[in-house]
């Protein structure tokens, strides 16, 4: 089994990776804040990748997409702490503050240098790893409430991220797809972020690209792995799960059917 989630308490989960790797697209409603305990993660983002390693603790913002990959490294799992800061958690808690809520321009990730309010704050959960029920909702709470008095003690800025709670609005339909096609997310997570119902994205991506949402993503994710495995010398067993593809077998065979070639027999320039 190559991820386990230990005692999962929903909101305050422990995820270990024993194997190879494990890689995801992903994209999530709700702010995660993240403790790596040990190994490596690389979260890959259209503009910047960032890599963590042990002890390494990062804020990664709502409605942001991005690929990950979990590794374990020097003989010991990818493990980490992960808490979910929803939006309705996060609601309340500015309530009690008496803080309005704002919109942030532009979230990114946050990684934070260390701390001994952070190193508390996750010291204080690896107990309760241990348990075989449940976390009760009242304790739950307090840690989600102590993590985000955390995170404001240590970065003033940080309210710009959690107190924003607006929704993704109608945006360029153009700039946004070439800047995120290599991301493997359903149509429907396209849409939400590109504000748009399913039926509307479709319209006005046939009008836009004139060609339909997955023959374009899959011309452009291969375009894209040409480029990486002929300029960059990335091997495509590397390269292929960082463009939007699921398995080498299926990727190797599109490839074929699009160049005429192998990944692995693409010509010199």
């Amino acid at each position: 089994m190559a991820v386990q989630t230990k005692n999962d308490f929903n909101e305050i989960v422990c995820s270990v990776t024993e194997e190879k790797y494990y890689k995801d697209d992903l994209f999530f409603d709700y702010h995660s804040f993240v403790r790596v305990l040990s190994g490596e993660m690389k979260v890959i983002q259209a503009d910047k990748t960032y890599v963590f390693g042990s002890g390494s603790t990062f804020l990664y913002p709502r409605n942001q997409l991005c690929t990950v990959i979990k590794y374990p490294l020097d003989g010991r799992p990818y493990r980490s702490i992960v808490m979910t800061l929803k939006p309705q958690r996060l609601e309340d808690f500015y309530k009690k503050q008496n803080v309005k809520s704002g919109e942030s321009s532009s979230p990114k990730i946050k990684e934070f240098y260390p701390n001994p309010l952070l190193d508390s704050l996750f010291d204080s959960l690896l107990p309760y790893f241990r348990l075989n029920n449940q976390l009760p909702e009242n304790l739950t709470t307090l840690k989600i409430e102590e993590a985000i008095s955390v995170l404001r003690a240590i970065d003033k800025d940080v309210d710009g991220i959690l107190a924003d709670f607006s929704q993704p609005g109608k945006i360029n339909l153009f700039d946004f797809m070439q800047k995120n096609y290599m991301f493997n997310l359903s149509l429907e997570k396209f849409s939400y972020l590109t504000g748009r119902s399913l039926s509307a994205f479709n319209r006005d991506f046939r009008s836009t690209f004139h060609s339909s949402p997955q023959k374009w993503l899959t011309q452009k994710r291969l375009e894209l792995a040409q480029q990486r495995i002929r300029e960059e010398k990335i091997k495509p067993v590397d390269v292929y799960v960082e463009v939007g593809f699921e398995n080498l077998s299926h990727f190797s065979y599109a490839f074929k059917k699009q160049f005429g070639y192998a990944p692995s027999e693409i010509p010199s320039l």
